[in-house]
Parts: structure tokens; C-alpha cells; sequence
């Protein structure tokens, strides 16, 4: 499926930016504009690329994270800023597209094929981390104050899954030594557990196992979403097509944004050229027949 021709269609009201098709797309500076919208505050939420760009099901960034830009320290050139992402959507699909179409004006070079090749694959390793963050989230508010078994194996369950431990999947405690490295810290730091340690220990690499086992079918999942999504929008795209609906849109939103005289009725130069800067709809509607 070629995803250029069907962002192309979907993006019926805005006007493409000539690519330089000599320029290589560079790819790191592609993820640093991506992650400047996908990726905010990552260094404290592993999840945050599938928050933000890929699923609702991953839950809500944290309060105060949606303005912020991840942009500091790097080049501004290939970044967005603060007042930039005021503009993008909060709805993760929305918030990609629109991530895809501000990046690749950014980025010479870049098409919509490199966007997925380069980020579809963190997304779902976001995605993946969400899911274990959402269960220790709910873990932890039903957590009583005193010791209890169950708080104690939230609380030892939260140090390990630390992203300088196992990692959130448990992908650094594949091995059972390291596993009891980290456990053994864990366990020191969780006082008032000395008469759970064990069955915590025991639930823990019960939880790890399974983590590592799903982890493919986890991916498959997300995956398979991606492409029922992608499908949904090929159906919308060839939509767009028909009767010529998605170039009479574009040219409707080109006159009334672009053109003094709203194009009307006597000057012709104006849709006339309003035609011709929609006519991208033509090119993508013949290659989806």
C-alpha cells in the first residue's frame, strides 16, 4: 500500500510542498521533528509516543505535557515548537497525521514511506510499554497505606519495571541473575515487606515470564490495528475520489483561503488557478483506480 498517495488524499484542503526528489531523507532528523510532537516528556514516560501518536487506549499524558516541546537542546530547523504544537490535534491517529504532514515540510526529502519504515516501529515499542504502565497505575491507586502484601509488591513491582532495572517489559531480566540483582535492591528499598518478599518474588517472575512471552503477540496486535487502520483509510481516500469530491474541496478551500475575490463570478484566474493547485487529487485518484 503506498501511504504517500493515500496521505496525499486525505489531506484534501492543503496544498503540497514541492519535494526535492534529489534530496536523500534523512532519517534522524525525520525522528527528531516526529518526536518533537510524539514524543513529549519520554525520558520520564516511556509511553508517550503511543499517547500521543498512537492509541487512545494508552490513556492521557500527564497534565502540563501537551504544550511542551522536546525541542530544546536540538536544532530547531527540524523541531517543533510550543506555539507550533497548539495546532496539533490531541487524538493520537489525528495527532499522526498531522505530525507526518508539518515533518515532511520540515524534512527535504522525506515522503510518508519513510515516516512509517522510521516510526511506526518506536510507537509500538511506546505502545507495548503503556500497556504494563496502565496496570501499575492501577495498581498503585488501589494500593492501601499500610503494608500489605498487595502494596508491597506494587511498590518492589514499581522499582523494578524502572527503566534502569528490567525496563518496563522486563526486556533486561531475561536472565534470572540479573532478575535477582535488581530484585534483591528492589526489596531493600520496599521497608515493612520482610513477610512478603518471597510470594512478591515469586508473583514478579511469574509477571515477567508472561511479559516476555506475550511480547510478540503484543506487537502482532498493534501491528494488525495499524493496518486495519490504514485500510479505513484507503476506503476514505478512494472516497475522496469519487465525482471528483476531493478536488472540488480542495479547490472550494484554496478560493476561500488563498483568494482575494473568493473566486467568484468573474474571476476565472482565480479558480483557474485554484484548479491547478488541486490538482495533485487528480494524479492520486488515477494511481488508487
Amino acid at each position: 500500500m503506498n501511504r504517500k498517495i493515500i496521505f496525499l488524499a486525505i489531506l484534501a484542503t492543503t496544498v503540497p510542498a514541492t519535494l526535492n526528489a534529489a534530496t536523500t531523507c534523512s532519517r534522524a532528523n525525520l525522528t527528531r521533528c516526529l518526536d518533537s510532537v510524539c514524543a513529549i516528556n519520554i525520558s520520564s514516560n516511556p509511553a508517550a509516543r503511543c499517547q500521543y501518536c498512537g492509541t487512545a487506549g494508552a490513556g492521557t499524558p500527564a497534565a502540563g505535557d501537551a504544550m511542551r516541546s522536546v525541542s530544546v537542546g536540538t536544532s530547531a530547523k527540524y523541531t517543533l515548537n510550543a506555539k507550533e504544537l497548539k495546532s496539533a490535534p490531541s487524538d493520537p491517529g489525528s495527532r499522526y497525521t498531522w505530525a507526518t504532514t508539518q515533518c515532511l515540510q520540515k524534512v527535504s526529502g522525506c515522503t510518508p514511506d519513510d515516516v512509517t519504515e522510521t516510526y511506526d516501529s518506536l510507537i509500538e515499542q511506546s505502545c507495548k510499554a503503556a500497556g504494563i504502565t496502565a496496570q501499575m497505575a492501577n495498581l498503585r491507586a488501589a494500593a492501601a497505606k499500610k503494608k500489605t502484601s498487595a502494596s508491597c509488591k506494587t511498590d518492589i513491582q514499581a522499582c523494578m519495571i524502572d527503566a534502569k532495572r528490567c525496563a518496563a517489559d522486563y526486556s533486561a531480566c531475561t536472565d534470572n541473575a540479573d532478575f535477582d540483582k535488581f530484585f534483591a535492591g528492589c526489596s531493600v528499598e520496599a521497608t515493612g515487606c520482610d513477610d512478603y518478599i518471597s510470594a512478591v518474588r515469586t508473583d514478579l517472575i511469574a509477571a515477567r515470564d508472561t511479559a516476555i512471552k506475550n511480547a510478540d503477540t503484543i506487537i502482532e496486535s498493534i501491528v494488525a490495528s495499524y493496518q486495519k487502520q490504514r485500510e479505513q483509510r484507503l476506503t476514505s481516500a478512494r472516497a475522496k475520489c469519487t465525482d471528483n469530491a476531493g478536488r472540488d474541496a480542495c479547490i472550494t478551500a484554496v478560493c476561500e483561503r488563498s483568494m482575494a475575490n473568493k473566486c467568484a463570478a468573474g474571476f476565472e484566474a482565480e479558480r483557474s488557478m485554484a484548479t491547478q493547485l488541486c490538482k495533485f487529487h487528480d494524479l492520486a485518484c488515477a494511481a488508487l483506480k
